[in-house]
Order: C-alpha cells, then sequence, then structure tokens
C-alpha cells in the first residue's frame, strides 16, 4: 500500500491503482463519467480532475485526471481545491451545452449518474441560451430504446460493448465535432449482453425498453435481492415492483458471480412473471376452487399411493416438500434418465475428483482455456463474458514488461493490439466465442469426446487413449495439452448440453491429468445441481405401476420427455396433480392445478454451477391464492423451519441455513426495508379501493420488510435490495458498498459454497467411445441452443420471444444440397439451415424448441426432402 496525501489527510491506496480508484474505495466523493471499475480508465471525459502537488511546499500544483494518475507513494493531491472544482463544474457545463432539459421525463431520471455528478460539483445554472446539437435516434431492438440526445461523449458505451462483451455492430461515428453513438443503420443489436448499456451509459442514451411499457421511477419500486432463473450460474439480480407486477430486474452485484453485467436473457426474461398464461387460481377438474376445497383434495390424494415429480427449476425448498410429502423413496428428479446420469456424473466428479470448479471472477484470472463440448454463450451466457477476459490474462503480460500499469485500459489495448490467450474450442457447431479461439475444432459429440481423452492421454501417458485416432486430431490434442501444461491458471470447460457422459468424462480426464486445473461445468437450469444433490432418481425410474397419483411441481412433462411419452407417463395414473407458474401441456393434464409463486414472488435457495446455494427473497406478496410451492406442500409456516428440516434430511444441503440470515435477524432492532427512502403514493396507489392508507404486508420469513421503514445501515449481502447512498442514486453506487473497488461486498458477497475437490485424483475414466460414422440415410440429430428461446420461461417474455428462432434443421451445406429449401424431419416439415461447420452426418435443431423440446439427444433421424 502506499501512503497518499489527500487535502492534507494521509491515506492508504493501493498504489496498483489509480487515484480515483484509491479516492473512491475510501469513500471519497470524486465525480467521474468514463471511467468504470471492469473497464479501467481511457481519461475520456476529464471531470475527474484534482490539483496535485509536487511535495508540502508546493503551494501552486497542477490539475491532473484522477483516473490516468497513479496512487504512488507519497502523492500529494486536493479534490477540494478552488481551481480543481471549478474545473470540474465546468467540464460538467461543457458536457451539458447540448444536453436536453429533459429529466422529468427521462426513463433515467431520479437514478441518473449525470444528475449525481451535477449537483457533486455544484454546477447549477444553464448560461447556454443557443441552438443544441440534435440527432435521429435509431431501433436497437426490444430491448433497448436510444436517444442520442442525451449522450455526453465518454465513449463507455462502445467501450463495454466492443472490448469488454466483443460486440461489433455498435460504434462510434465521427464528424468535425460531432460523435455519433450507434449502429450502421437500424436493427436489433447483436450482442447478448447489450442490455448492460442500460446500466453502463452514465446518462440516458440506452434505457430500457421493457420497463418503459409498465414505468415506474426507481425510488417508487419495492425490490427485494434475487437469483436469476434462467441458467444454472446463480448470478445476482434484483427484482423490483409496483402495482403488483414486476417492473423490471437489474444487476446486483456479486464479486464471486456475475460482477457488474448480466446477460439480456437474465435481464428481460423476467416479463414472464406477468404473463397472460400465468396460473392465478387454483382448479378441480379444469373448474376454479377455493383454496381450501385445493387443499384439502391435495390432503386426501397424497395420503394414498402417491409418487412426486420434482423439478430443476423449482427451489430446494419446494423440491424437498414434495420430498417429505410423498416420501424419499417415491420421489423422482423431473428429468430424464440421459439428463440426470450427466449431471449425477458431474456432480461425482466435482466432489470426488481433485480439481476444482471455479467461481466467474477465477474464470477470468485464467490463462489457458480448453472447451470441450459446450456452447458456453447460448447455454450460460455470463459464463462466455468471463471468457472473453480469460484471453486477455496472458497478453496483458506484454503491458506488464512495458511497465504499463493494468488500469490503464487504452494503454494496454494499444500494447497488446489483437493479440490473444490461448482458447481452444472443441464444439459440435459454430459458437459465439469463436471470435476469440486459437482454433475451433468441429466434430459429432463421440469424436468431441476422443479429442479430450488425446488431450488427457497427452498430458498423462497413465490417462487412457484409443487406438485409431487420425494423426491431425493427435497434432491437435498434443498442441492444446501443451498450451496447458504451460498456463498458470490453465482451465477446462464442458457441460451436459449434448447428453454425452463421454464428453464429461474426458472433460474430467483431463483436468485429472494436469494438476492444478480448475474444471467448470455448465448447468442447465437454475437448480439443477441443487437437485443432483438430491440423489432423487430420473423419470425413467418412475413405477409403471402401485401408485395412483402424480404430484408434479414447477415441471413441463413435455419438455423431459418425447410427447407421446409424457402423454403414457401422465396417463398410468388416475391422478395429476400440477403446481406450476404457467399454462402448458403438463398443466393442461391436470385434475388438481394449484398456483405456484414465482421467483418474484417467493423465498427459496438454488444451488448454481459452481455449488454455491444462494438465497432469493420476494420481490411482492402474491395475490391470494398464488403461493410458494412448499407452502401447498409442506405444514410449514415459516422459510427458517422447512430450510432447517431440509438441513437435517439432506446433510450435503446442510448450509442451505446459512446462504442468508435467518428472519429474526434484525439491525438495530429494524428490518431491512425494500423500499427507498422517498418511495411515495402508498395511498394513492390503491385509492380506487379504499382512501385508507393499507397496512404493508407482514413477513415473518425474511428479515425484509414490505415497507420504506428499517435500518439504514448496509445489511449482510445476501439482504442487499438495492444499492443506494446520499449523492449515489445509479447503479454505480455500488462502490459505496464494496470492501475494495471490484472486489468481495462489504458484509459479504451472498451464498455459501458447499461443492469443494475431493483432494485425491479417482482412476481415469476409460471408457472411449468409437469413432463417428456418418450413415447413409439417417443423421445424428444435436441440440442446437439459443440464448433466447431455448430456456423455458423466459420465452414468455414478450421481449425475448421476439427474438426466439422458428423450428428448423441445421445442416451442413453439402448435405443440405439434397434437399432444398425445406426437409422433413420427425414427420413435419421445416426451414433448412446451412452451416459451413456443421459436421456431416450431423443435422442440428433448436433445443427447447417444439416440436423438439423432449427429445433425447443425440438421437439418429431420417431427414427426406419435403414434399
Amino acid at each position: 500500500m502506499a501512503t497518499v496525501y489527500v487535502d492534507n489527510r494521509a491515506c492508504e491506496m493501493d498504489e496498483k491503482q489509480n487515484l480515483l480508484h484509491g479516492c473512491l474505495q475510501l469513500g471519497m466523493d470524486l465525480p467521474y463519467f468514463c471511467w468504470h471499475p471492469a473497464m479501467g480508465s481511457v481519461g475520456a471525459c476529464r471531470q475527474c480532475a484534482v490539483k496535485q502537488f509536487k511535495d508540502e511546499t508546493d503551494q501552486r500544483g497542477r490539475i491532473v485526471m484522477a483516473c490516468m494518475t497513479p496512487a504512488a507513494e507519497g502523492t500529494r493531491i486536493s479534490i477540494q481545491d478552488p481551481e480543481a472544482a471549478e474545473f470540474r463544474k465546468a467540464i460538467i457545463e461543457g458536457l451539458m451545452l447540448n444536453h436536453p432539459h429533459d429529466c422529468p421525463v427521462c426513463d433515467e431520471g431520479g437514478e441518473c449518474h449525470l444528475q449525481d455528478m451535477t449537483v457533486m460539483t455544484g454546477h447549477d445554472y444553464r448560461r447556454y441560451a443557443f441552438e443544441k446539437r440534435t440527432f435521429r435516434n435509431q431501433y436497437l431492438g426490444p430491448f433497448l430504446n436510444h436517444e442520442m440526445n442525451r449522450c455526453i461523449q465518454c465513449y463507455r458505451c462502445v467501450r463495454f460493448y466492443r472490448e469488454y462483451a466483443g460486440g461489433n455492430d455498435l460504434n462510434a461515428f465521427a464528424l468535425r465535432n460531432i460523435v455519433f453513438f450507434g449502429r450502421d443503420r437500424d436493427g436489433v443489436l447483436e450482442n447478448e449482453f447489450a442490455g448492460n448499456l442500460v446500466e453502463v451509459c452514465p446518462t440516458g442514451v440506452f434505457t430500457d425498453a421493457t420497463l418503459k411499457r409498465h414505468y415506474t421511477r426507481k425510488w417508487d419500486m419495492q425490490m427485494a435481492p434475487s437469483v436469476c432463473v434462467h441458467c444454472g450460474l446463480g448470478c445476482n439480480i434484483t427484482a423490483a415492483e409496483r402495482y403488483g407486477t414486476l417492473r423490471r430486474l437489474v444487476n446486483r452485484y456479486h464479486g464471486e458471480v456475475n460482477g457488474y453485467f448480466l446477460c439480456d436473457r437474465g435481464r428481460y426474461g423476467y416479463e414472464f412473471v406477468n404473463s397472460e398464461r400465468r396460473i392465478r387460481q387454483a382448479a378441480l377438474d379444469g373448474k376454479p376452487v377455493s383454496p381450501e376445497t385445493a387443499l384439502a383434495r391435495l390432503r386426501e390424494l397424497a395420503g394414498g399411493s402417491v409418487i412426486g415429480i420434482g423439478s430443476p427449476r423449482a427451489s430446494l425448498e419446494s423440491n424437498f416438500a414434495l420430498r417429505s410429502l410423498v416420501g424419499a423413496d417415491r420421489f423422482h428428479a423431473g428429468i430424464s434418465g440421459a439428463e440426470a446420469g450427466v449431471l449425477k456424473l458431474m456432480l461425482d466428479i466435482l466432489q470426488d475428483g481433485p480439481a476444482r470448479t471455479p467461481s466467474l471472477r477465477e474464470i477470468e484470472a485464467c490463462d489457458a482455456v480448453f472447451i470441450l463440448g459446450e456452447d458456453v454463450t447460448n447455454v450460460a451466457p455470463r459464463m462466455a463474458l468471463s471468457l472473453r477476459q480469460s484471453v486477455r490474462r496472458q497478453p496483458m503480460e506484454i503491458a506488464g514488461q512495458l511497465h504499463i500499469p493494468l488500469w490503464m485500459d487504452h494503454a494496454v489495448r494499444e500494447a497488446v493490439q489483437e493479440k490473444k490467450g490461448p482458447l481452444y474450442l472443441a464444439a459440435a457447431s459454430s459458437t459465439r466465442l469463436d471470435d476469440i479461439a486459437a482454433y475451433t475444432y468441429r466434430a459429432a459429440p463421440d469424436d468431441l469426446a476422443r479429442l479430450g481423452f488425446a488431450v488427457a492421454h497427452a498430458l498423462n501417458p497413465d490417462a487412457p487413449e484409443r487406438e485409431g485416432l487420425p494423426e491431425s486430431v493427435r497434432e491437435l490434442a498434443g498442441e492444446i495439452a501443451g498450451v496447458l501444461k504451460a498456463a498458470k491458471s490453465p482451465l477446462i470447460v464442458s457441460g451436459p448440453s449434448l447428453a454425452s457422459a463421454a464428453i464429461i468424462q474426458a472433460a474430467a480426464n483431463v483436468a485429472w491429468a494436469l494438476p492444478g486445473a480448475a474444471l467448470a461445468f455448465t448447468a442447465p437450469e437454475s437448480n439443477s445441481m441443487g437437485l443432483a444433490m438430491m440423489d432423487a432418481p430420473a423419470l425413467d425410474a418412475a413405477p409403471a405401476a402401485g401408485a395412483d397419483t402424480v404430484i408434479i411441481i414447477e415441471n413441463d412433462l413435455f419438455r423431459r420427455l418425447p410427447a407421446p411419452e409424457a402423454e403414457q407417463f401422465l396417463a398410468r395414473f388416475r391422478h395429476v396433480v400440477v403446481l406450476d407458474h404457467l399454462e402448458s401441456a403438463t398443466t393442461a393434464k391436470a385434475e388438481l392445478l394449484l398456483p405456484a409463486a414465482t421467483f418474484a414472488e417467493a423465498a427459496g435457495s438454488l444451488v448454481n454451477s459452481e455449488g454455491r446455494v444462494q438465497r432469493f427473497f420476494q420481490a411482492l406478496a402474491p395475490s391470494p391464492p398464488v403461493q410458494e410451492s412448499w407452502r401447498w406442500l409442506g405444514s410449514w409456516d415459516e422459510f427458517d423451519d422447512i430450510a432447517a428440516a431440509l438441513a437435517s434430511a439432506i446433510p450435503q444441503l446442510a448450509a442451505v441455513t446459512q446462504a442468508a440470515p435467518a428472519a429474526s435477524f434484525r439491525m438495530t432492532g429494524a428490518k431491512v426495508p425494500r423500499q427507498p427512502h422517498r418511495y411515495s403514493g402508498r395511498t394513492a396507489m390503491l385509492a380506487n379501493i379504499s382512501v385508507h392508507e393499507p397496512k404493508p404486508p407482514a413477513d415473518p420469513n425474511s428479515p425484509l420488510a414490505f415497507s420504506m421503514e428499517g435500518s439504514p445501515d448496509a445489511p449482510p449481502g445476501a439482504l442487499q435490495p438495492f444499492f443506494w447512498t446520499p449523492g449515489w442514486n445509479s447503479i454505480q453506487a455500488v462502490n459505496k458498498f464494496q470492501e475494495e473497488i471490484a472486489g468481495p461486498l462489504r458484509q459479504g458477497d451472498p451464498g455459501v459454497r458447499i461443492l469443494e475437490p475431493g483432494g485425491r485424483r479417482p482412476p481415469f475414466f476409460d471408457a472411449i467411445p468409437p469413432a463417428f460414422e456418418p450413415r447413409a440415410d439417417e443423421w445424428l440429430l444435436v441440440p442446437l441452443y439459443h440464448i433466447f428461446g431455448s430456456e423455458e420461461l423466459s420465452r414468455y417474455a414478450p421481449a425475448i420471444s421476439q427474438l426466439a428462432p422458428q423450428p428448423y434443421v441445421a445442416l451442413n451445406p453439402r448435405d443440405a444440397a439434397r434437399f432444398g429449401a425445406e426437409a422433413e424431419v420427425l414427420g413435419q416439415p421445416f426451414p433448412v439451415i446451412r452451416i459451413t461447420e456443421l459436421p456431416r452426418g450431423v443435422a442440428g435443431v433448436p433445443a427447447g424448441a417444439p416440436p423438439f423440446a423432449g427429445l433425447e439427444f443425440p438421437m439418429w433421424s431420417r431427414i427426406s426432402k419435403a414434399p
């Protein structure tokens, strides 16, 4: 640490960082625009000006930019110096010359970083009275609104979009003294992380288009800490409510998981909560009934011969409640045998083997990556963003050799140019990470596994290898092994997307053959790992006889099994009970249908792919009879009771009680408020019902209050509903809550890890599959995942549904030449898409899209020319 004097006060700062970073970490208020803790410094806005002095005798000093000045030992600066303060005020005035006077109608109003910094500098009057520069706004897709007149040219948007997230269709277009930030023409932004521009932009140039349809100011929203339910990574989010509807989601900083950013599926998939397909009433034989009648019928049926079907998108508590109701031996996981087998295999590998599964932050620090059989961007998008940062790790050593500090982003990129660290990608088709890969290998699932086994053998001769491997593949395996062996922090990434146990085993062999290597598996759904830890048998193992009632929670079996098999499965039972959020083919078969609360209306725990248990809380109290599945099924009155019962019954999940403080937790005798202190209209909101302000809903299940009243102190990280502090109304306020800038939260990052490596290496896997052999009149169907459309719940969000693909069949162009524009698969015609990277003999279909949802991939199928 270096001693830096700020306004004659000695302060300790990290000498590897700049002065702006150091001042903010110490809680000082110093305005800025272009700097971002995840993207470093470029010195574009000139807003963080301070006066720097040579020594204690220097009375004159000079103006420097804090973000571009190292926090060196003995540095003396002044934030309060009149000349520096006047300089910052003048910069703001210059930025405001062309900025419109539209704060009252701007979607960013009240949480705008520009507003905060303008007030901080003391600029409060506009002297400029002439014509302002104006622009034509663009259509950028269903997620974002564009209002270029508000731009202050900080360059944050293009830096994030192009340099951090890897997009290329948003740019800065300059003409004389005018700069325009947008696309070369109207159109949907192509990058999967474009929605982060809402939070990256310090003004209202990019705003949330989904929020605009039901707009509410930040201070009038009721918010709760939550966890994204649209993949298995467990990104932290803030869910915000008003008038009984979910209004938006924003990123909730987590130092080890999502950091500052979310993928667009996680950010905009929330609107399924407000869907017209929501189940709002209990129904018996298709007719609405009272909750009391529904519960009586549920108890009656549960007293007979019954089995339970759980779900990888239901919370631990809901799955456990069903398990307790029907008995552990009659509880089933609610996924196919193939998926259950692969998930169990992954869990065993991570528990028993020596390779540790890294957090997303740790993935960013890896310097060599081997991705085997996984389309990371479309399956686990936020992990893909971390991988994009990992390929910068090795080249940044060039900057170190040139003594360029790593926070000086533009200089580092100038030194590195287009160099990237080694990332080898083996997949069934093209992926969105191909542009950063040192080498891409395309093959059928079995051939991908064979490459993985060969890499493991090249790393450790004790690992088995199958004879007959082509020489080119053997050389590639040797190359990958050499790169991984030379790396300081090697990483192997794989997952269950191709439902190939051989691929998972090959990835494990690679990690085990290289001591110190990290092994990251993706997980298909928000609680896939948690369900696997409950060690329940798959759907295939459900008894064919001996039970006359089945209870299904938060699961559409027609997405787990082929439609005829799902029909046959449900037809075995005289009585079908379903608890779910949305209408589906399974709910249509229910004798008794119970409305289950979504993540926004419920409390529960999820286990992410890293093995971290995290808690989500209610953002709104649901309208009766909607309630959590565990409330319908169990006799527990409070959340802490079922969590304790779960921890006692399943030792592997004992840490669930540590994921967040108990409901009895208080700060100075008060709960944590879900509402900002400026929350307004509590009487007016319901004036059409009563002019009397209603009593806020009680929440005995958490330390959070449905109120603005409560402790003003920062709560533990798991209970932090939103980030706000005086003078910092925007998302940038998170700086005030971190132990160090871009580090963990002061009160601790949410959740607790329950998955750690076993230590000793088990025997290498040796079931190496034979080489893939194309067939004359059949193709191997493999699922091709789409970030928009493959995940079950987000498909029902209007903005997401606009970008979901229609059903198709993808073929190598040489295979496709036989069919023309359409081909018949599984008895139905579909458009043919030509993908050069797809191996011959392999056909791709969109995962999760009807009629392909529920099929067990990979599978052989005939393809013929459409009539």
